[in-house]
């Protein structure tokens, strides 16, 4: 009789397989909230390796981290008119605490825009003040009608931040610079998923800016995924709050800003862009766990697991030593290829005696060459180096490889959400398709991702001549 799969292939139904990865990976477990989620050790340890490596690009960016209350008075939001609007429907509302109704309802924070307002009022005075640059790391609430782990969850976890300039160069020019040197190049770098950069339309743009810039993933079903936001807000929230302060000249000027954000959907669009049939696919320049070393069975065993794991922390390299010999070893083999750790190594006493380990890559070529192979023990420390870049290299080639692959230009709305049902994205010229095809789109589940330059590059304008519109069913 055939072994049944350990994970639902993708193929057969893409979500259930998601769900499954989920669960057998041990990442997450829904919360006792419908739509809130528990990030279990091996999730969450995703998560820290992304702030990580983010935190520092925030920080070389100039901006330094602060924090802001949870709650929010609910006059805040409605200071300005298309933020309050934008957000209503999912917003959590405090009425009463302490046994008594409270006299102004709190909101659970959704994004900080307006009390970060707040309190830039107060901190700007003058054009010396300026840029204010502060970013927050912290939990939002969303009340999600149609929750998925990871990926739409009422409570999630994101970095915010949040910026006020003297003009509006500067605060575009900074806001495309997160876009780009921050969040592109940790996205590419880092996560090994080949995103598009671009500009959303009006219609998707966010709730209160003048522009949204955005970066998009083709997930393994070729459906798209939002992996992070860039925001120039222009002067609308300085307007509402009186963000001012006194230029050079004398006057009385309103600040120009912007507001940036990723958040734990990015822990989704890994699972989705490098998770195969065998379970995830881990950057190795992401993984907290960048190779394990498995003892087979037998105190010798162990003992060389032990030794190898020390020299391989003493070269920085990120190592688990898994010595639970009286767990059998295909099933601490199984468990993690489904946690998609980059390389394993198992040491049994067969290869003792022959002074090597076996060296197991979780990242192979689609042929599987490569996949496993005896090693001398003495050469691990110089070897595996490159063999965990090599799986950074492949993991990114083969995301830009899926999204070339399965991008069709197109002449038409029609087309173009013909193309998108069949599980691929749509290129078809702004101009021909406009805000009515967009919205036509729409009743069909379908979206227009961003608008980019015919080059490739991301357009000032809408309307800038040869702008193209990237056309997708999404998450």
């Amino acid at each position: 009789m055939a072994k049944a799969p350990v994970l639902t292939p993708r193929a057969d139904d893409f979500p259930r397989w998601y769900q499954d990865l989920i669960n057998k990976a041990e990442l997450a477990d829904n919360g006792p909230v419908r739509g809130t989620m528990v990030i279990r050790p091996y999730g969450y340890g995703l998560w820290e390796r992304m702030q990580q490596e983010l935190d520092a690009r925030i920080k070389q960016a100039g901006v330094q981290n602060a924090y802001f209350p949870l709650f929010i008075p609910q006059s805040y939001l409605s200071r300005e008119a298309e933020h309050v609007e934008g957000f209503a429907p999912e917003l959590a509302v405090v009425t009463q605490a302490g046994g008594k109704e409270l006299e102004e309802p709190v909101v659970v924070r959704p994004t900080s825009e307006t009390i970060v307002n707040e309190y830039f009022s107060k901190w700007v005075q003058s054009y010396r003040d300026l840029p204010l640059m502060i970013n927050q790391w912290a939990n939002v609430v969303r009340w999600e009608m149609r929750p998925r782990v990871f990926l739409r969850t009422t409570e999630f976890l994101w970095q915010e931040g949040h910026t006020a300039h003297a003009d509006r160069t500067q605060a575009r020019d900074f806001a495309a610079h997160i876009h780009r040197n921050v969040y592109a190049d940790f996205m590419t770098q880092v996560l090994g998923i080949d995103v598009v950069l671009g500009r959303k339309t009006a219609r998707e743009r966010f709730a209160g800016a003048i522009n949204t810039l955005t970066l998009e993933g083709m997930m393994g079903d070729g459906k798209a995924l939002q992996m992070g936001t860039s925001h120039e807000l222009g002067t609308n929230f300085a307007q509402a709050f009186h963000t001012r302060y006194l230029s050079k000249d004398g006057r009385q000027e309103l600040v120009w800003q912007t507001s940036w954000g990723a958040s734990t959907r990015m822990v989704g669009g890994l699972i989705m862009s490098h998770g195969d049939d065998s379970g995830l696919r881990v950057p190795p320049r992401l993984a907290a766990v960048q190779v394990v070393v498995v003892a087979i069975k037998g105190d010798e065993a162990v003992a060389k697991a032990r030794t190898i794991g020390d020299v391989l922390r003493a070269v920085g390299i990120r190592v688990q030593v898994d010595d639970r010999t009286d767990t059998p070893f295909g099933r601490r083999s199984v468990d993690w290829e489904l946690k998609g750790v980059p390389v394993r190594i198992e040491v049994g006493p067969r290869d003792l005696a022959a002074g090597t380990v076996t060296l197991v890559r979780r990242v192979v070529q689609p042929d599987g060459r490569g996949a496993k192979e005896s090693v001398p023990i003495d050469g691990l420390a110089a070897l595996l180096p490159t063999v965990l870049e090599e799986a950074q290299t492949r993991l990114l080639r083969e995301s830009r490889e899926r999204r070339e692959s399965r991008t069709s230009d197109v002449a038409t709305a029609g087309e173009a959400a013909e193309v998108a049902a069949a599980g691929g994205w749509a290129r078809i010229r702004w101009a021909d398709l406009g805000p009515a095809g967009e919205a036509g789109l729409a009743e069909q589940a379908v979206s227009v991702r961003c608008l980019v330059a015919e080059d490739g590059s991301v357009p000032e304008t809408d309307d800038e001549p040869g702008t193209v519109a990237l056309v997708a069913r999404a998450y």
